[in-house]
């Protein structure tokens, strides 16, 4: 399963819609008035689904990841001089790539592939496509997408 991620171009807060490979609209992701990023992700009837949350009382960026009210896991930015490295306490799931590019990918515990993720540079907003292997793993690699994007983003702000 393709999901198109793309980011919408006039908007006051983090945005995001989510697209299948047929151009339907999958989920719409709303930035909520917050400390910090909050994330909300919605399915196409509008019903929420997911959150991402960034914790901002911490050394480095961490964002928790929440199915409705249930904390999931988090994924956190962990100390490196040259190329960023994140902590995930999420699945028992890792990331692997080219964080400067924006081409990864998300493996399971075993090291078999869950999504991959890459960054397609030539839009103007933020826009991925995320290629998962398992349609049920789609909303939970969306929501790692999510962190790593905002991440960056307080990263370059």
């Amino acid at each position: 399963m393709k999901l198109l991620f793309k980011q919408r171009l006039f908007s006051w807060f983090d945005s995001y819609d989510i697209f299948d490979e047929d151009g339907n609209t999958v989920y719409v992701v709303k930035g909520q008035l917050s400390w910090g990023h909050l994330l909300k992700i919605y399915d196409k009837n509008g019903n929420e689904v997911g959150t991402v949350k960034q914790k901002i009382f911490s050394l480095l960026p961490r964002f928790e990841i929440y199915k409705g009210e249930q904390y999931l896991g988090c994924i956190s930015r962990e100390f490196s001089f040259i190329t960023p490295r994140y902590n995930i306490d999420f699945n028992g799931w890792q990331v692997e790539g080219n964080w400067f590019e924006w081409d990864y990918n998300i493996l399971n515990q075993q090291n078999i592939p869950v999504a991959d993720i890459s960054k397609q540079i030539w839009n103007w907003t933020d826009t991925y496509i995320i290629d998962v292997f398992n349609p049920d793993d789609a909303l939970y690699a969306l929501m790692l997408v999510l962190a790593i994007d905002a991440e960056k983003c307080s990263r370059d702000n």
